[in-house]
């Protein structure tokens, strides 16, 4: 049967119709649930750990985006979370200190442009609530470890609720440095202990009292009608290593592997590390290790031990928090991100702490998990940069990318875009920066006046164990220009007149 003119223009009509329809757009989640684990290095099961116990932050890693590498801005805290929550590196010595807020944020009136990512979404209609430590200070207000809560906030116009969870401790700084029995390390003058295990529930600690107060934050938030954007910041595993029995009872006996470099690396200087200051504030101990004296077998074990405990305590309350967004059926409209804000030396190196420009300092947690299952669950290889997590969070929601932020967003890695072989991290601390390329990490400081280059690849050697700068000169004159690019000003007038730097 011969097919009528009419016939075959209205199929070609139809096609052509069909063809410039909008298509529909990818559904977005909702709400976020935002969780910074303060001193979080990835020692979870999901970094192929299998030692440790993490079994709710493993469940989110399998249904989601696991960063293997994923590198922070500075090693110290204030200052991580400022470039985390700007999208910036840092521009000046300001932007190195723990008191970063303090001095840049706090007490200054609403421009035109927003503080922060926050602040963007809550001029956008989110609902924005904190609880625990998203800034520097525990509880988001500018005061001194032994001084009374201020009310002054380092974020002025980034939240709606932020509540404090003072519990026996009276403070934000007395929690955060609490023990069991309600004192902490100012009120004791520091004769205390780095660890401290007792008997009873979560709440005996402010971990789980900070849970406590974000699940209220949930109901709150869910009540409102509007979008959320819900920041949970938990303390541990910062030091003092305070934590419920259950946890430390995990690692018994010899189930922690051993300390994988227990010198400082071939071929560099000391002044590129440093004699864990911070650790050794904790005074009721016999050892006290430096560069020079390095903890014993034993007391690194106990000392890794109470680490280990207390990411499996931030990882119960993590589970509940899970278990809360099912409870209320928010699941399926609410993003995950796990952040941790920078890593820590664990006797790596002879070192106990963060403040260096190594990979057991810079390397931290990532996690993304999305609800619905558009996007194929996996780990991410290629390195990526703390300043890179807002602008993906706000691509996932469909917020598009603000002007202010030097970060890029991961979102189409998420999708499956192929990693970029020229993917480099930088960070920065004191008189250094760092850059870590797929293979490489190229550092360069300045120390009483002499500058000094390392370079170790993890190709070869994994456990940076070994200053390869001086045998390898064509492969750092080959990284040394980008590096250089990213040096902030500051930084390079000390290097242009080194001698005259002290």
């Amino acid at each position: 049967m011969i097919e009528k003119p009419w016939k075959r223009i209205l199929i070609f009509g139809i096609v052509i119709l069909t063809g410039c329809r909008p298509q529909p757009e990818e559904p977005h989640p909702r709400n976020v649930l935002f969780i910074a684990i303060d001193d979080l290095r990835p020692q979870l099961g999901c970094y192929n750990l299998p030692y440790m116990h993490t079994p709710n932050l493993d469940r989110l890693a399998a249904g989601g985006f696991v960063f293997d590498r994923h590198y922070v801005q500075v090693p110290t805290c204030g200052a991580s979370r400022y470039s985390l929550l700007t999208g910036r590196r840092p521009a000046t010595p300001d932007h190195l200190s723990n008191d970063v807020f303090a001095r840049l944020t706090a007490g200054k009136p609403e421009g035109e442009l927003p503080e922060n990512f926050i602040h963007l979404l809550r001029n956008k209609g989110f609902r924005t609530a904190a609880v625990g430590k998203i800034t520097h200070a525990p509880d988001g207000r500018v005061y001194g470890y032994e001084d009374d809560p201020s009310e002054v906030e380092e974020l002025p116009h980034s939240w709606d609720l932020q509540p404090r969870v003072y519990g026996r401790w009276g403070t934000g700084w007395n929690a955060f440095f609490g023990y069991a029995d309600g004192s902490n390390r100012q009120s004791r003058h520091k004769e205390v202990p780095p660890y401290e295990m007792s008997p009873g529930p979560d709440t005996i600690y402010p971990d789980g009292m900070i849970t406590r107060e974000a699940l209220s934050l949930l109901d709150t938030l869910q009540n409102s009608g509007h979008p959320f954007f819900l920041a949970v910041g938990y303390y541990k595993p910062h030091l003092p290593w305070t934590v419920p029995q259950k946890y430390w009872d995990l690692y018994a006996g010899d189930s922690l592997p051993p300390i994988p470099v227990q010198d400082v690396p071939a071929g560099a200087d000391q002044s590129s590390l440093h004699a864990s200051g911070e650790f050794n504030q904790y005074r009721a101990v016999q050892e006290h290790p430096d560069l020079q004296h390095p903890a014993s077998a034993a007391y690194a074990n106990d000392l890794r031990r109470a680490y280990a405990a207390c990411v499996s305590y931030i990882d119960a309350q993590i589970g509940l928090l899970m278990q809360a967004l099912d409870d209320r059926h928010l699941t399926d409209q609410t993003m995950i991100v796990i952040w941790g804000d920078h890593g820590w030396h664990l006797g790596d190196q002879r070192v106990w702490g963060k403040h260096t420009l190594s990979e057991y300092a810079l390397r931290s947690a990532l996690i993304l998990n999305l609800p619905g299952d558009t996007l194929r669950a996996r780990h991410m290889a290629q390195p990526v940069e703390t300043i890179d997590v807002f602008p993906t969070i706000l691509e996932v929601l469909g917020q598009g990318k603000p002007d202010f932020a030097e970060g890029k967003s991961l979102l189409a890695n998420l999708k499956g875009e192929p990693d970029d072989p020229s993917a480099a991290a930088f960070s920065f601390w004191q008189r250094g920066i760092s850059m870590r390329t797929n293979r490489y990490r190229l550092t360069q400081y300045l120390d009483h006046g002499k500058i000094y280059t390392e370079l170790f690849d993890y190709q070869q050697d994994p456990d940076e164990s070994q200053n390869l700068a001086v045998g390898s000169a064509e492969i750092v004159r080959e990284l040394m220009p980008r590096l250089q690019a990213h040096m902030p000003e500051y930084l390079r007038a000390l290097f242009d007149q080194p001698g005259q730097a002290k």
